[in-house]
């Protein structure tokens, strides 16, 4: 009869997902992990099969709390549809901007590092930008019924561009531009949606 697990398995995701968020999958080896973790290697690939395995459930739960994130600011009954998608762009930028260790955003991180081989995180990586975009979408319609933005713009052409210019800021930020220079181009970039007349 096997052992019940004396372990909290939410809390080794969290501990593994900070691992492979700051290191990377290929640079985070499994003695990484079991001190992250504090288990074993044995406790470890029976939960989760092997290192692949813990990856992808550390990558899925940063995921969901990133887009759960998304939606709390892209549905927010107190601001209008475009308020909120501005209030959006900001308080993205904004995080990006005070990410001193420019460790950024492990979506992304796995996408460059992982996407064009390996076929489970280019689908989590896929899923999770389809579900942002289509956040955006709605938030973009909803704004163009209002008359804030310009009704004869494609709302998921716009809503495309945008998410690419929130995931551009952050190469840029990794790359050394300063954070005024971050908020300036998300200033820009929001007085450059068409708007349409209330």
């Amino acid at each position: 009869m096997p052992r019940p697990r004396t372990f909290d398995e939410s809390d080794v995701v969290a501990a593994a997902r900070d691992e492979f968020w700051s290191r990377g999958y290929t640079a985070t080896s499994v003695d990484d992990l079991t001190s992250a973790t504090g288990l074993g290697k044995g406790s470890l690939y029976g939960a989760f099969g092997d290192k692949h395995g813990l990856f992808v459930r550390a990558l899925e739960d940063y995921i969901g709390t990133a887009l759960d994130g998304v939606r709390a600011q892209l549905r927010d009954p107190k601001y209008s549809a475009y308020d909120r998608l501005v209030r959006h762009i900001r308080a993205q930028v904004k995080a990006i901007a005070a990410d001193k260790s420019r460790r950024g955003c492990m979506i992304a991180k796995s996408a460059a590092e992982l996407g064009a081989t390996d076929d489970t995180v280019e689908r989590a990586v896929d899923r999770a930008y389809a579900v942002w975009t289509a956040e955006l979408v709605d938030s973009i319609k909803e704004a163009q019924r209002d008359g804030a933005i310009d009704k004869k713009q494609n709302a998921h052409a716009l809503a495309t561009t945008l998410l690419a210019f929130m995931r551009g800021q952050e190469a840029l930020h990794k790359g050394g531009a300063k954070p005024t220079q971050i908020r300036a181009a998300a200033e820009q970039m929001i007085a450059l949606i068409p708007t349409g007349s209330k």
